[in-house]
């Protein structure tokens, strides 16, 4: 199906004289038109980003929006704007099937196209404008029949995951079937999934996924579907097919995709103290990505899940790890993650309030760095006679004997734990 977008889309170019560019409306690229021009500014930044990366940015995004492309049933012609990235006019085609939009059709205008008629308010369109279009409802089409398909894969997907342990070999069955009807799927190919948190699933029928390489189906879930989070999250799982066992290089690049959509990420959550103070400025907890370590069995796919999930949120608590990170990276979270959700040790409370924050971290450096007082004075950025006096006042606080082994693992493991 990939290759009938780039056909269409170079049917529009040529019909034009223009090049073309077709994205979902995510905003995802899909195609883009070849286009030879003696003028380097037709490669503008905004069209080279869309192509270098698959994807505009949410400012552009926010931009082109602005001008009710997302309304338009009928061509529209946008100025050029410098200070936006945008060197050239742009016609933008909608792309819609049954008037529901599915993406846009963006021509640059190098010139030739400034005095071409658009049609509207009862004015007829240029008969290349009107062929344009009625490429567009064919690619309309063809992307209302992908989100269609990935929607009923993202089904099963989620019934498998949901399924219980007596349940999964027919749901892993009817995901088997469904894939190999629908994408030409090799039973016994390497799979993997990938969670990603926060996931906006409100646009369910935004259909930006399916296009991605790799990408089998997708669904919107709850973290705690099955799983040990205390702070849920709607998650998305990604259903990735591996080129071998083991090697997760299509799934961290999949990732990198999907954490670039407008649905990831979320909205900071408000704060819960009733304090009464003004009102902080709006922002957004970043979006984190797991990898599981894979399988070749469908009825696998729930361990996978799990492992996922336990990635992205160790992501989501370790900055460290990166806004992906896969299982088997992510160390002594493998455990913390598998262990139930409870109170704090009574005797690390009173170090987790916001009054102590800085000897929390100071404790949780020294113990990363193995108790090598030099080393965590470095990374601390601090006086080692400084470093000693918050351990000792560590101690004071807690109880604990930072000279015993136990007592310093009971320290780490719960600070780690308290990130979670």
């Amino acid at each position: 199906m990939r290759g009938d977008y780039q056909q269409l889309v170079d049917e529009i170019s040529a019909a034009l004289g223009a090049p073309a560019t077709l994205e979902d409306r995510d905003f995802g690229l899909i195609a883009f038109g070849a286009h030879e021009s003696e003028d380097d500014e037709v490669m503008d930044p905004v069209r080279t980003r869309s192509i270098l990366q698959r994807r505009s940015s949410a400012a552009v995004r926010a931009w082109f929006e602005a001008f009710g492309i997302a309304r338009a049933r009928t061509p529209l012609r946008i100025p050029p704007d410098p200070a936006a990235g945008v060197f050239k006019g742009r016609i933008c085609l909608p792309v819609r099937h049954r008037g529901i939009v599915h993406g846009y059709v963006w021509l640059l205008d190098d010139g030739h196209l400034t005095d071409l008629a658009l049609g509207g308010h009862g004015t007829p369109p240029d008969p290349r404008i009107a062929q344009a279009m009625e490429t567009a409802a064919r690619i309309g089409a063809l992307l209302a029949d992908e989100a269609r398909a990935g929607s009923e894969l993202g089904d099963l997907l989620r019934e498998l995951l949901l399924a219980p342990a007596d349940g999964r070999p027919a749901a892993a069955a009817a995901l088997g079937e469904a894939l190999r009807d629908t994408l030409r799927f090799t039973p016994g190919a390497p799979l993997t999934l990938i969670a990603v948190a926060p996931w906006d699933p409100t646009d369910t029928g935004a259909a930006p996924l399916p296009g991605l390489p790799g990408l089998l189906a997708a669904c919107p879930l709850r973290a705690t579907a099955g799983h040990r989070s205390a702070t849920p999250l709607p998650t998305l799982a990604a259903l990735v097919r591996l080129r071998s066992p083991g090697a997760l290089t299509p799934a961290h690049t999949v990732a990198e995709q999907l954490l670039r959509s407008p649905r990831a990420g979320a909205a900071a959550a408000a704060d819960r103290r009733g304090t009464k103070r003004a009102a902080p400025p709006p922002s957004r907890l970043p979006g984190t990505a797991g990898i599981g370590l894979g399988t070749q069995e469908l009825t696998e796919l729930p361990v996978t899940w799990r492992e996922a999930l336990d990635a992205a949120r160790a992501a989501r608590a370790e900055p460290r790890l990166g806004p992906i990170t896969q299982w088997d990276a992510i160390g002594s979270y493998r455990m913390l993650t598998a262990l139930p959700v409870t109170e704090p040790d009574p005797a690390i409370g009173p170090l987790l309030t916001p009054a102590h924050a800085e000897l929390a971290r100071t404790a949780e450096v020294f113990l990363d760095c193995a108790g090598q007082a030099g080393r965590a004075a470095q990374a601390l950025g601090i006086h080692r006679q400084t470093l000693y006096y918050r351990l000792g006042r560590v101690e004071k606080l807690t109880g604990l004997d930072l000279a015993d082994g136990e007592h310093r693992l009971l320290l780490h493991m719960a600070l780690k734990a308290a990130r979670l």
